[in-house]
């Protein structure tokens, strides 16, 4: 992989709810409902109206993305991206975990977006293995950067240190082969 599509990616600590970007892309459930984690704090930070915009999309097969105006987050727009419940990474866990993040970098692209920041998908309460997921989540959007220049920068945030540090550790890897 070009060493430039790399220099797109970075690596961010802290609250999602807070960037200052175009897109920010909540690990959302199926229904679009808000609930737990991530999908809750952007619910609570964007206000009510995100709730009633969600329920207008009619929910959201899992592997795929919807988008909603921002309301009271800095970021303009939200993708809800569903991510796959984990069993045993043998249902198509990896492949579905993929498409979220393809399915929001092409949304992106087609609203003309410039800077997007992801939350860790599927790696709450879903249960997928952090360092698999975090693998998949750069090498998806590394390729697709690798194809298309239109986004600048592609945000990875994650709340807590430890999941931060092992993040970085992936990213220094990857990013040097």
């Amino acid at each position: 992989m070009p060493a430039n599509v790399w220099a797109r990616i970075e690596l961010h600590q802290g609250d999602i709810t807070r960037l200052d970007v175009d897109v920010i892309v909540n690990a959302a459930n199926a229904r679009l409902a808000g609930g737990g984690g991530v999908d809750g704090a952007i619910h609570r930070a964007a206000g009510p109206s995100l709730l009633n915009a969600c329920l207008k999309l009619g929910g959201c097969p899992t592997g795929d993305a919807k988008i909603t105006p921002g309301f009271n987050l800095p970021a303009r727009h939200i993708i809800h991206a569903v991510g796959p419940i984990y069993h045993d990474g043998t249902h198509d866990e990896p492949a579905l975990l993929a498409s979220c993040y393809r399915r929001s970098l092409e949304i992106a692209v087609e609203r003309g977006l410039k800077t997007i920041a992801f939350s860790a998908i599927s790696t709450g309460i879903y249960g997928f293995p952090f360092e698999p997921a975090t693998r998949i989540a750069l090498r998806t959007t590394a390729r697709f950067l690798e194809q298309d220049d239109s986004i600048q920068r592609a945000i990875f945030v994650f709340f807590g240190d430890d999941h931060y540090q092992q993040a970085e550790r992936i990213y220094a890897e990857m990013s040097a082969s």
